[in-house]
């Protein structure tokens, strides 16, 4: 029976359910919550940022947006699925592992065997391909190249480049250059630099994001032998890199009204200005040994990157309301 509510929730959260609960889904919620989708709205938002800029130098076509939008979204689905699967045959994911604990796992947990794993992983993957391939027959020049970029980062985003302190200037530039600059590129048929430097302002949110949680487990990957950044750096200076990326988030956006990029408009990001001292006050100090009492249960044990999700969410909305506003305006 489909389950619409339960489709809202995985697109939220990454919801816990025991294998009785999981039986009761339908394929649509499955799939939601195996790809872990509550992160895919930050795919949703590059590419849309990239239409924004399209629309302002007037190339801003349907047909090619919605197929960029939904490959990018398909290929960041099986990335997480590809994720999942290669910790988890590389036995990174066992033994109750940071993975498991703040959503489903559906390989640890039992809630899929590996055939049936591969059939979501292989339509979703497949989904991607076939929108990309039909990018690139309409346009020639560097959609391959983007594409096989992107393809690169998909399949080895978690080992090598994870395991090696590579995996977040990876996603900087994915989130950044890559999407937003690559799904400018495959409406208005053009490369900008300008917008390759405004993508990095939102390619900064999933960063810090991807930093907290990094963090977060930054004792649990050293056991593991996965060095992230933060687990190169140390939890202090990884703490330090979060509040510094979040401020620059702010000063970005400043400079570029002050170099008369955008109007003052974009300066609606400032609204959530004040929340910035609560914010820095967390990556202030270590993560706590136990949650605090009016902490979501569900969260946990999600911190530093949990914050850094609220954050990005709302910093993420204001930017593109800003840039939607400028374009219509101006």
């Amino acid at each position: 029976m489909i389950d619409v509510k339960m489709w809202g929730r995985a697109l939220e959260q990454m919801p816990k359910l025991s294998q009785s609960e999981w039986q009761t889904l339908d394929p649509v919620a499955k799939w939601l919550i195996a790809c872990r989708a509550s992160v895919l709205f930050m795919t949703f938002t590059a590419a849309a940022l990239g239409g924004l800029m399209a629309w302002r130098v007037g190339a801003f076509q349907w047909d090619l947006w919605l197929a960029t939008v939904l490959g990018l979204m398909f290929a960041h689905a099986t990335n997480n699925l590809l994720n999942d699967y290669t910790d988890s045959k590389r036995g990174i994911d066992k033994d109750n592992y940071y993975r498991n604990q703040y959503g489903v796992h559906v390989l640890e947990d039992g809630l899929m065997n590996e055939r049936q794993f591969w059939r979501y992983l292989g339509v979703t993957a497949g989904i991607a391909l076939l929108l990309g391939g039909w990018l690139v027959s309409q346009r020639s020049g560097l959609t391959m190249d983007l594409m096989l970029a992107g393809a690169f980062f998909v399949l080895f985003y978690t080992w090598p480049l994870k395991y090696y302190g590579l995996g977040e200037p990876a996603v900087l530039l994915v989130w950044g250059p890559l999407m937003v600059g690559g799904s400018f590129y495959v409406l208005a048929g053009q490369w900008s630099w300008d917008v390759a430097w405004l993508s990095l302002v939102f390619a900064l949110g999933p960063t810090t994001v991807l930093f907290g949680k990094h963090t977060d487990k930054l004792e649990a990957d050293k056991g593991k032998g996965v060095n992230t950044l933060p687990v190169i750096l140390g939890e202090r200076r990884a703490r330090y890199c979060v509040q510094a990326m979040l401020a620059a988030q702010y000063v970005l956006c400043i400079a570029l009204v002050a170099a008369g990029s955008f109007s003052w408009v974009l300066l609606l990001v400032l609204i959530n200005l004040p929340k910035l001292p609560e914010l820095f006050n967390v990556f202030r100090y270590p993560k706590p040994n136990e949650p605090p009492h009016d902490y979501p249960e569900e969260v946990w044990p999600l911190w530093f990157s949990a914050h850094a999700f609220r954050h990005t969410r709302r910093f993420t909305s204001l930017f593109l309301l800003g840039v939607i506003l400028d374009t219509l305006l101006y």
